[in-house]
Formats: C-alpha cells, structure tokens, sequence
C-alpha cells in the first residue's frame, strides 16, 4: 500500500529531534523567570528589550515598505523579527530574522531616500506592482551599479560580496553580453575536476542565489513559458525560490518551539550532515530507486515516529539552507521524498542539475525532476511558490531543454511499501 503523507509541525520537531537533547522536561519550560511574595502568590515577569534609536529606524522603515513590525518603540522583539525576515525573503537574502550590515544599510537609506524624495518618489511607487517594495529593488540595484531602467541595453553587474552571509569575489557580467544570456557564466559554481566519490561542491548556495536575484531583478522579472530562452536561468530562478520558501517555513516552524532559541535548534539540526552524508554523497553515484531504498533502511533505524521524523527533516531542511550546509538541506529533503512526499523531489533534482552539495550529474537529475512533476500531476499539494500556477510546467520544459530530451515521462508518486520498505503511515491532523 502507498505510504500517506506525514504531516507534521513545530510539535514534532520538539518530539522526534533524531540527534537527541530536544526531547524532556526542558522542552516545556517557559523562557519567562518568576518569583513569590510573602502572599505565595506567583507572578511572571519579561525583562523588557532595550530600546535604542537605531532599533526606531529599523522599526520605521520596516513598517514603510510594508514588513509590519508594529509599534516604533526602539525594542527589537519577535514581531521585529518576523518583519526582517519577511524583508529578507522579498529581496532573497537568507532568512535569519536578523539583519547583516549590509541589508540594515540598505533597509535604513533606502527609507530617508524615500522620506526625502517627495513627489518623485509617490510617482515611482505607483509604476512598480509592489508598490513601495519596490523601491527596494530599485535602490538596490542602483547600489550595484545597475542601471534604474532595469534590462534596457546591456549592463555590467558588480555583486557587493556583503550581500552572501560569507565572502565572496565580485562577480561581473560582461557589457557586451545581454544578461539573461550571460547567467550561465555569471551563477554556475566553478568548474572542478571529475569526481567518482560523489565529493560535494564547496560552492556557496546563499551567494549563488544572491547573483540570480540581481540577474532577475535585472531582468525584469522571473521568466516564465513565454520569455524563456535559457531553461538553465529558469532553472536557478526556481531552485533558488524553492530556497527562499523552505527557509520561510523552517523560520516558521521554529517560532512555535517552546524554550529553545533559534541557535540551539540550529545546533540540532547540525546532526543530520554527519548521518545523511553517505546517503547525500550517493545521489550522484546511485540511481534514484536506490537511494531511497538505503534512506528507507535508515528511516527504520531512528525508532521515530513518521509525524516526528518530518517535522524535524521540515525544520531541519530550511536550517541547512539558511547555514549553507547542503547535507542538512539536502539529507532532509531526501528523508521527506522517502516518507512519501514526491514533491521534494524537485530539490534533489535541482542539485545534481547544479552540483550544489552532491557532484553536477545533469543525467540523474533528470529522474528525480520527473518524480518531483509526477507527484505535482498527480495532485500533491505545492511545497514552493503556491501561488505561481505555471511553475510545474517551466520546471518540466526548463528540465527537458537542459537535457534535450523531446518530452518527459511520467513516474508515478514512490510508493513505500513496494520502493522503499517503509510500513504504510496514516497520520490525522
């Protein structure tokens, strides 16, 4: 019988962490002190957050474009953080609720230029569909050296290296090239020396997707069936977006754990890398009915509930992108394709297609794309960018021009008990 897809969420996490130390009474505790009178009546207090000027203009500029982070009082809460990470997923800088130097910088001028440009700027808004996000953008790439009419003529790109959470050399796509064309050369990882290891790239995902939003604000826009004339641009368009939404949804899941700080969860999810390696390592050297056989036989071996295991592997995954640590991002996809949720197959597809933690294998990334759009048809629900009704059918068009295959087949949904070994789940919500 096919396995039911596991739901799971934050609760899980706390459940099932397979790395252990998330489990227990701690789990429960509150992260508020308390204290007694002589009336033994207990009451509970917050020590109150700082209140600083540079914490107002974080506040105000926020709220401006449209990342509500409630009252400028100067106190830099949850609600502060949730709106940062709201801001850094619209521009596509990793999602970490905190702000790097370069992105408060951007954030802060980007608002005085705004407050300062008078009736210029109310006419910039009303052009741009985000309004004044928009202007975000726009300033951005004026800051990169970009031209503010976006993908008229031909521009040089200088990608500022504060722009990846590690550094990274500056970039340049060549004048004379037109940008759309010049993706390949700008954003694929370096080329290296064949490997029958399956040795991971060392490439930086985080800074590969920071070139892409640059080309594609550039650009214009995200290409869709009609502009597409390199499947490669749309294909890190899409990797790159799926990146941003696993990261937005692991942020989620974490603000709901109980007594635990986003570092220590982090911490956890460090365990995966060591314990999905080999399976992670494999996917260039396996094919995909293997692979997920050996994760089978792993599944088994944690003693985890199937709610508890995806809770953490969901969690986990978005923690793997945030850090740049592909096993984590990677071992946790692949635990989630194994327990029955094809969509994720997309992931691994984009990896191998791009040699981002495992090596570049185009030709076993083509299985893996088709299992991925086999469960998308087949009416799994959308993992990444639910609201972009086209996007199965660019990946499915992108993924067959890679590869110069006329069409793709259809596999169907894994089905555990027969594939993969694993007992039939049936989880309620």
């Amino acid at each position: 019988m096919p396995a039911d897809t596991a739901q799971a969420d934050a609760g899980d996490f706390i459940a099932g962490a397979i790395i252990g130390g998330i489990v227990g009474a701690n789990a429960k505790k509150q992260r508020t002190k308390t204290y007694r009178k002589k009336t033994y009546k207990k009451k509970t207090y917050r020590p109150g957050l700082p209140s600083t000027q540079e914490g107002r203009n974080i506040q105000a500029s926020l709220n401006y474009f449209g990342f509500n982070a409630g009252t400028v009082d100067g106190q830099l809460g949850q609600k502060t953080r949730n709106a940062v990470s709201q801001y850094q997923a619209y521009l596509g800088y990793p999602v970490t609720g905190q702000l790097s130097a370069f992105e408060n910088n951007l954030l802060v001028s980007s608002y005085n230029r705004a407050q300062a440009g008078g009736y210029a700027v109310q006419q910039q808004v009303a052009a741009t569909p985000d309004g004044t996000r928009g202007l975000l953008k726009a300033y951005r790439a004026e800051m990169a050296g970009q031209s503010p009419a976006g993908n008229q003529g031909q521009t040089t790109i200088v990608v500022a290296p504060q722009v990846a959470p590690q550094p990274a050399p500056t970039t340049t796509v060549a004048a004379s090239a037109p940008i759309a064309s010049g993706l390949a050369a700008a954003v694929a990882p370096a080329t290296s020396l064949p490997s029958f290891m399956g040795a991971a790239s060392q490439a930086s995902l985080a800074s590969h997707c920071n070139t892409v939003s640059l080309i594609t604000n550039t650009n214009g826009g995200f290409t869709t069936l009609a502009s597409m004339s390199d499947p490669n641009v749309a294909i890190n368009e899409q990797f790159c977006l799926a990146r941003t939404y696993a990261i937005a949804k692991s942020e989620e899941l974490v603000g709901q754990i109980q007594g635990f700080t986003p570092d220590q969860v982090a911490a956890q999810c460090a365990g995966f890398g060591p314990a999905m390696k080999d399976h992670v390592s494999s996917l260039s050297l396996k094919s995909r009915d293997a692979v997920v056989a050996d994760v089978s036989s792993f599944v088994l071996t944690t003693g985890m509930s199937p709610a508890q295991l995806a809770g953490t592997a969901r969690i986990c995954m978005g923690v793997g992108y945030r850090t740049d640590n592909m096993e984590v991002a990677v071992g946790s996809a692949l635990l989630l394709y194994t327990m029955g949720e094809g969509v994720y197959g997309e992931l691994m597809g984009h990896h191998l297609s791009q040699g981002f933690g495992t090596a570049k294998r185009a030709d076993k990334a083509v299985d893996w794309y088709q299992a991925g759009l086999a469960a998308a048809d087949s009416g799994a629900a959308a993992v990444f960018v639910p609201g972009q009704p086209e996007r199965t059918e660019l990946i499915r068009v992108a993924s067959q021009r890679m590869n110069g295959a006329p069409a793709v087949p259809s596999f169907p949904q894994p089905q555990a008990a027969s594939s993969t070994g694993l007992p039939t789940f049936s989880i309620s919500e």
